[in-house]
């Protein structure tokens, strides 16, 4: 009896709770759909809400750069609540993550993830109504179930539209399509503060939201993750199961279980007589996005796409005759994030016992991935692994064989000190994800790029093994100290890393003024390499707190100088040489804008202020015409498309710039808008066989297969080897080799006025990722990086962006090399 009436207290109190919760509309004062949210009302409906429901609770997990709130909402029953913790261990220990015995794990763990494009708004409003109805109609379903919302991954993208949109919307909205409001400015709401997109993102980790979330997600690991988008306005809605190709890992439970959760959404989409399309489009291969990532990690992931997007605000007409309203996209979004609910909740138990299973990891083949290398690489490297929990160790003194990196092919590799990431862990496939040689394909036709090996990225020597490895080595990550003295001609330092040129930059601002060396030389029995940076006392005389501030940057970066009595080299250049060059600390400016693309700028504007942390300008190209370039040193054009902006007056006060000795830096596509023109010996390389051009002529290939047929010229993110000239200021710190990320198909010839500094021989080499034949045989002896002199300045043409997505951490010195190391020009006092 007494049971009985406890039961009837929780019950009256529950409903007593969720009567004072008010419904998104009645909290806000608008109907959902009928207005764009603001972030920080979103933010207070959520609160409301965890505040008046024993079901809820809210939390922050991080801030944006633009110091928006990241959060995240657990919804379960209020007796799951006092269990959380133990629920939540017991889920990481079936995988083997976490030890212990926290109990049995028999909750489905479904993580609902909202608005990672800023202005794919519609999510956002959807997971207000989503959680209303959780907790209301829907609350049955919580006891077998802990749901993990984050109504709004990118705050600072979806501010930056909604408050476009509601500054510039009519009232009421115009659905037509030309009307200012579906024109969304440049750059748009889809990326966060610095223009990343971070749907690409969660592999790489390079945004400090991406850093915040996986460190709760990694807390959690759930069984299902839906990433909520939009797409164009023709489009209806698209659902699981997903498209091809499927990475390999991916088991056979995870594209069943997808099917079931399609086949449910269909039901209530067919209710309703709503469109929607699967197995098209959008495929689960590319690690980084919130659908593979989770896939990646035992979870069902799964990207769902409502038409919409940016354009289409509160409403629009669509091409196909009927008007496309917020309100129906909300509708669409909650519908979906239900009906995962619904299955997940169905199949608690078997979406458990599989997901243990899949943290089985013996049928691997590669059960170790032994590297190598620049220590500094092997750091930054192991710092990547330590923002995914992942694990690994050292071996010393070793011989790894198996499959080579640098052979592409079976070999093997000695080495001193190696670090040894192992798939004989909990996240193993992942680990295989990140590191397999080439990504197997079941079709070219895929949605983003397909090789992003971390070996090649992270520039290291590798051997992937069929043997597991023993690690027991101590880490070689060591502090160094390095204690200035006055007794002394100078501080010589190494130069081969990005850390080296984050403690150059640092060095550069506090007015300490540094040379490096053009030539090799010994001194006092030390050999060095090109790239050396040369601190003399003799640069920096009259600075009293010369010793400090060296000492506390050699400290803040670990960086090792090795402190000389004399300048006086055994061979080699003398500081005093003209072989030895004071670093100029140069202006820079960064064309911004709608010549520009957002992704690009976003890059090196984010690669200049929070990896170097080095001053820039960003100018809107578009006043190129208007700025003064006598001002700055170096000018960086983002990949862009610059065919306005260049116009013959700007492209002569272009030369002139670079004439007069300043230095312009184009990357990408911002090569092609040089390409041919007067003054520029840059050209397009268009290759070619006598038999690809006959073929064409017949132009025979059925309307079934021209999509497939078109993938002979596609290059969709493939790796390449390279060739270097390691004596070029650009190259210093390289060797003879550097694996290339290649985007695209853009082919450029070899420059015959300037250096050649990377670039592709006759024969040419993939070694990982898709190249359709027509494509690669273009490549064949085409420029990678180059410099071109004009006047006493000059021109470098960077046709792979080494600063692509944040993620190629060995192109970033080429780039930190042409800034600062070639063609310096004059000291600027």
């Amino acid at each position: 009896m007494l049971r009985i009436y406890s039961f009837f207290v929780a019950l009256f109190l529950t409903t007593l709770l969720t009567a004072q919760v008010q419904s998104p509309s009645e909290f806000l004062g608008y109907e959902i759909g009928t207005q764009f949210s603001r972030h920080s009302d979103v933010v207070r409906y959520f609160e409301h809400v965890a505040k008046n429901s024993d079901l809820v609770t809210y939390q922050e997990y991080g801030k944006t750069n633009e110091r928006r709130p990241l959060t995240y909402a657990v919804i379960t029953t209020s007796a799951n609540h006092s269990n959380l913790e133990n629920i939540r261990k017991a889920n990481l220990e079936q995988t083997g993550i976490a030890t212990g015995n926290s109990g049995t794990a028999d909750k489905a763990i479904v993580w609902l993830s909202y608005n990672v494009h800023g202005n794919e708004a519609s999510s956002t409003e959807a997971s207000m109504v989503t959680l209303y109805e959780l907790i209301t109609s829907k609350k049955e379903w919580l006891k077998d179930a802990v749901i993990i919302m984050d109504p709004c991954v990118n705050p600072d993208g979806r501010d930056r539209y909604a408050n476009w949109f509601n500054q510039v919307a009519s009232t009421p909205y115009d659905p037509a399509q030309v009307a200012a409001e579906h024109d969304e400015p440049w750059p748009g709401g889809r990326p966060n503060h610095y223009l990343f997109d971070l749907n690409r993102d969660w592999a790489w980790a390079s945004q400090v939201e991406s850093q915040q979330r996986l460190k709760v997600y990694n807390k959690w690991m759930p069984h299902v993750h839906v990433d909520f988008h939009e797409q164009g306005i023709n489009n209806p809605y698209y659902f699981a199961p997903a498209a091809e190709p499927y990475h390999e890992i991916i088991t056979d439970w995870q594209m069943d279980f997808q099917t079931q959760i399609g086949a449910n959404h269909a039901r209530y989409f067919d209710k309703e007589g709503w469109l929607f399309f699967t197995r098209e489009s959008f495929d689960l291969l590319y690690p980084s996005y919130g659908d593979t990532y989770p896939t990646f990690m035992g979870a069902i992931g799964m990207t769902y796409e409502q038409a919409g997007h940016g354009r289409a605000g509160l409403g629009i007409h669509t091409d196909r005759g009927y008007e496309l309203t917020l309100v129906d996209r909300v509708a669409h979004h909650k519908t979906t994030g239900l009906s995962t609910v619904e299955i997940s909740v169905k199949n608690a138990a078997k979406l458990n016992s599989e997901f243990k299973a899949y943290f089985n990891n013996n049928n691997l083949k590669y059960k170790s991935y032994v590297l190598s290398g620049n220590v500094d690489n092997l750091k930054a490297l192991a710092d990547l692994m330590d923002k995914h929990e992942i694990n690994y160790g050292f071996a010393s003194n070793g011989k790894a064989t198996g499959f080579n990196y640098t052979s592409n092919g079976q070999g093997s590799m000695s080495y001193d000190t190696a670090m040894v990431i192992s798939t004989d862990q909990p996240k193993g496939k992942m680990v295989k994800a990140l590191f397999e040689p080439d990504a197997k394909l079941s079709t070219p036709l895929t949605y983003d790029i397909t090789a992003w090996n971390l070996p090649h990225a992270y520039g290291l020597n590798a051997v992937a093994s069929t043997s597991l490895v023993r690690a027991n080595a101590a880490s070689p990550f060591k502090t160094n100290i390095t204690t200035a003295s006055t007794n002394v001609a100078g501080y010589i330092g190494k130069w081969n890393s990005l850390d080296d040129a984050q403690f150059l930059a640092g060095l550069l601002k506090e007015g300490i003024r540094v040379r490096f060396s053009e030539q090799p030389f010994v001194n006092n029995g030390v050999s060095y390499e090109r790239g050396s940076l040369i601190i003399t006392k003799s640069d920096n005389l009259g600075r009293e707190d010369f010793n400090e501030v060296l000492s506390t940057l050699s400290r803040k970066h670990n960086r090792t100088l090795t402190a000389t009595t004399t300048s006086f080299a055994s061979s080699g250049p003398d500081f005093g040489s003209s072989q030895v060059k004071l670093i100029n600390p140069p202006k820079i400016a960064l064309l911004k804008g709608d010549a520009t693309s957002s992704l690009s700028y976003g890059a090196t504007w984010y690669f200049f202020e929070q990896t170097l942390q080095y001053p820039v300008t960003s100018i809107n190209a578009d006043k190129l015409g208007r700025v003064n370039l006598d001002e700055f040193d170096v000018l960086v054009m983002p990949s862009g498309w610059y065919g306005s902006v260049l116009n013959e007056s700007n492209l002569d006060k272009v030369k002139d710039f670079v004439r007069g000795g300043g230095k312009v830096i184009a990357l990408a596509n911002a090569v092609g808008s040089l390409a041919g023109k007067s003054g520029f010996s840059i050209k397009r390389n268009t290759g070619g066989s006598d038999t690809e051009k006959s073929d064409k002529k017949e132009n025979l290939t059925p309307y079934a297969d021209r999509e497939n047929a078109s993938t002979t010229n596609f290059i969709t993110g493939s790796i390449f080897k390279t060739k270097v000239d390691t004596t070029h200021p650009m190259a210093f710190g390289y060797p003879d080799t550097y694996y290339s990320l290649k985007l695209g198909s853009n082919s450029y010839s070899y420059l015959d006025r300037g250096y050649n500094v990377a670039w592709i021989p006759e024969e040419v080499e993939n070694v990982a990722g898709f190249a359709g034949e027509t494509a690669k045989g273009k490549l064949s002896n085409s420029l990678i990086f180059g410099e071109e002199r004009m006047g006493r300045g000059s021109v470098i043409y960077m046709v792979d962006d080494p600063l692509f997505r944040a993620f190629w951490h060995n192109g970033k010195l080429f780039f930190t090399n042409a800034i600062f190391l070639t063609n310096n020009g004059k000291f600027r006092l």
